[in-house]
C-alpha cells in the first residue's frame, strides 16, 4: 500500500486535507522562491549545486524499499541540500522534485502534493539543519553531525507523514492516538535502518564536496541563509 509511504499517493488524503495541507504549504514555497532567486543573482554558479541537490533528492526519495507490511519505506535525500543550502532551499527544490515523481513515476500525487511537500521538504529540512547547526557549535566533528541530522531530518519527515494520516483517518475505537500509533509502527522496523543509511551517505557525498572546494560550498550556504554564520 505505496499510501503509507513517505509520499502519500494521489486521492488517499480527503479533500479537506489536501487542501489544509496545500495552503499551509504556500508560505514556506514563497520565502522559499525569494531565497533562491537571491542566492543565484548573488552567485549563478550556485545553479550547478542546486541541480545537484536536486537530483541527489529525485533518486534518493524515488528508491521503494519494501516495508514489514506489504507497503514501502524509502530515504528522502533532503539533508544534502539543506546542510548545503540550509533548509529554505529545499521548499522549491523538494516540489520539484515531489511534481516530477508524481507525473513520471506515479510516486506520490498532485492532490496529496501539499502534504508530502510539507513533510519531506519543510519538517525534514528545518530538522536537519537545525540538528545539524546546532551539533557544529559542539565538540563532536563534522561527519558526525551531518549523520546525525540527516538522520534525524529523514525519520522527522517520516513522523510528519504519520501525522498526517492519523489527522485524516483517526478512526477506530482509540481515535487519532490509536491511529498515530498504528501508523508510525506501520515503518518502524524498516525506516530507523534507512535514516541511518542516508545520513551515512549524506556524510560521504558532504565530504567529497567539502574536499572539492569547501571555501565555495559554506560560502553558499552563508549566502542562502542570510549571511548567518554556519
Amino acid at each position: 500500500m505505496l499510501s503509507f509511504g513517505m509520499h502519500i499517493m494521489e486521492g488517499f488524503l480527503p479533500l479537506p486535507w489536501a487542501v489544509a495541507w496545500f495552503v499551509l504549504m504556500l508560505p514556506f514555497l514563497y520565502l522559499s522562491i525569494r531565497k533562491t532567486r537571491q542566492l543565484v543573482a548573488q552567485n549563478p554558479r550556485a545553479m550547478l549545486l542546486l541541480a545537484f541537490a536536486g537530483a541527489f533528492t529525485f533518486v534518493l526519495s524515488a528508491l521503494k524499499l519494501p516495508s514489514v507490511t506489504g507497503s514501502c519505506s524509502h530515504p528522502t535525500g533532503v539533508a544534502l541540500g539543506a546542510i548545503l543550502f540550509g533548509p529554505a532551499v529545499m521548499v522549491l527544490i523538494g516540489l520539484i522534485v515531489l511534481l516530477f515523481q508524481a507525473l513520471l513515476l506515479a510516486h506520490g500525487g498532485l492532490t496529496t502534493l501539499g502534504a508530502n511537500v510539507m513533510s519531506m521538504a519543510i519538517v525534514g529540512p528545518l530538522v536537519t539543519y537545525g540538528v545539524y547547526a546546532l551539533l557544529k557549535k559542539t565538540r563532536l566533528p563534522h561527519w558526525a553531525a551531518v549523520l546525525i541530522g540527516a538522520a534525524l531530518g529523514s525519520l522527522a519527515t517520516y513522523c510528519v507523514t504519520a501525522l498526517q494520516l492519523a489527522l485524516a483517518y483517526p478512526g477506530g475505537p482509540d481515535g487519532f492516538y490509536g491511529a498515530l500509533i498504528k501508523f508510525t509502527g506501520i515503518f518502524a522496523v524498516t525506516q530507523v535502518p534507512i535514516a541511518i543509511i542516508e545520513g551515512i551517505l549524506t556524510v560521504l557525498v558532504v565530504d567529497l564536496l567539502y574536499a572539492y572546494n569547501r571555501q565555495e560550498v559554506e560560502s553558499l550556504r552563508d549566502m542562502s541563509i542570510g549571511g548567518e554564520q554556519a
